[in-house]
């Protein structure tokens, strides 16, 4: 009997515990969501019961804007080099580094000349041979032509006189392009600079074998630079050789002009686009590579102009009070864009052509609050 009433007592506190957690935990809701405290009335008042005729107005005006369109490019050289050799040779020396200037004439690369020297060499020793050879034919020769005549030698050791003349000639003129030849080889080994550029960098290093073909050294004209656009059709459909635009240049925090040198008749199938070369004026400050704008005119498109007084400011939000034909105002809610001309704002959205804003400071609500709610500060 005693067990009996012990796990009915048990059973009976279980749930008052379970009641009273639940309860507790109800009680936290509540309080989370606000429940237990004062609410305050919205003060919102979408029409304001009150003339605007103390503040000055201004009327929403309806221009015609110039659109300027900025396309992002590149600025690419024109005029670009890479330097490699002409025979296989080991390089003696690199003077030039990444970032030198230039100029026609100025040594790039020395390559190991040593070889081609002793080729040199031979192929005159060659033509010294050759030439001692064809004097002594031409000796050989002229002493048969006169044995002939006199009938002491017969036509053939004549004519084969004259067959060893021309063939020392020949072989002293294969002996002269031997020469020739290794003399350009020779050449070959000191690399110069065909024109004026800025070296982008080099791929080798003394020490390092020179093979025909491979690159070593790369170099750009700096005044070639041009700005690389890729122009949608639409735009490019505007665009001539010739034309004048502008390009900002973020490098230089200003802009210069650009001429439109060239537009690739070739769209690009994945952007519809068309690659629009512009040459920009020179800077040393400028590099290949770097990033740009063309500012490109797209036409005229309508435009609302907003007196820039008439705009209320509360947080991020931006309004105006709109008087309205009844001599009521009517504060709305208005998207901006960019600053006009001093004292003009472009407008978005929220107002119309023609329609009459307050100006000056902001209107209150009738009974005596601003319109933003309370506990809001501006």
């Amino acid at each position: 009997m005693w067990t009996r009433i012990m796990a009915w007592l048990g059973t009976g506190f279980r749930a008052v515990v379970a009641a009273v957690l639940l309860a507790g935990m109800g009680a936290l809701v509540l309080w989370m969501s606000g429940f237990f405290q004062a609410k305050i009335q919205p003060q919102w008042s979408e029409r304001v019961q009150r003339a605007g005729a103390d503040r000055p107005t201004d009327e929403v005006h309806e221009v015609m804007k110039p659109v300027l369109e900025e396309v992002v490019g590149t600025l690419r050289a024109a005029s670009r080099t890479v330097v490699s050799a002409k025979v296989m040779a080991t390089i003696a020396e690199i003077p030039v580094v990444a970032g030198q200037e230039v100029r026609r004439g100025d040594v790039l690369i020395r390559l190991d000349a040593q070889e081609y020297q002793r080729r040199w060499e031979q192929a005159q020793q060659s033509l010294a041979a050759a030439t001692s050879a064809e004097e002594l034919a031409d000796k050989d020769y002229v002493r048969f032509e006169e044995l002939s005549r006199q009938n002491v030698v017969s036509r053939a050791e004549y004519d084969a006189a004259a067959s060893r003349v021309t063939v020392a000639r020949a072989e002293r003129l294969r002996a002269e392009q031997a020469v020739a030849e290794a003399q350009v080889l020779l050449s070959y080994q000191t690399i110069l600079a065909a024109k004026d550029g800025r070296i982008v960098d080099r791929y080798a290093e003394p020490g390092d074998l020179a093979q025909p073909g491979v690159p070593l050294l790369s170099l750009y004209d700096a005044a070639s630079l041009r700005l690389e656009t890729p122009v949608m059709e639409q735009l490019a459909a505007r665009l001539q050789v010739g034309d004048q635009l502008m390009a900002r240049l973020d490098v230089l925090d200003e802009e210069v002009r650009a001429t439109v040198r060239e537009i690739v008749p070739q769209a690009d199938a994945a952007s519809r686009s068309f690659l629009v070369k512009s040459a920009i004026d020179f800077s040393p400050r400028l590099y290949e590579g770097m990033f740009g704008r063309l500012i490109i005119p797209g036409g005229e498109r309508r435009h609302l102009c907003l007196n820039s007084e008439a705009i209320i400011r509360i947080g991020q939000l931006e309004y105006v009070d709109v008087l309205l034909s009844d001599g009521q105002v009517e504060r709305r809610l208005i998207r901006t864009g960019e600053l006009g001309m001093p004292g003009r704002q472009e407008v978005l959205s929220g107002v119309e052509a023609g329609d009459v804003v307050l100006l000056g400071q902001q209107l209150t609500g009738s009974s005596g609050t601003s319109p933003r709610s309370q506990g809001e500060q501006p």
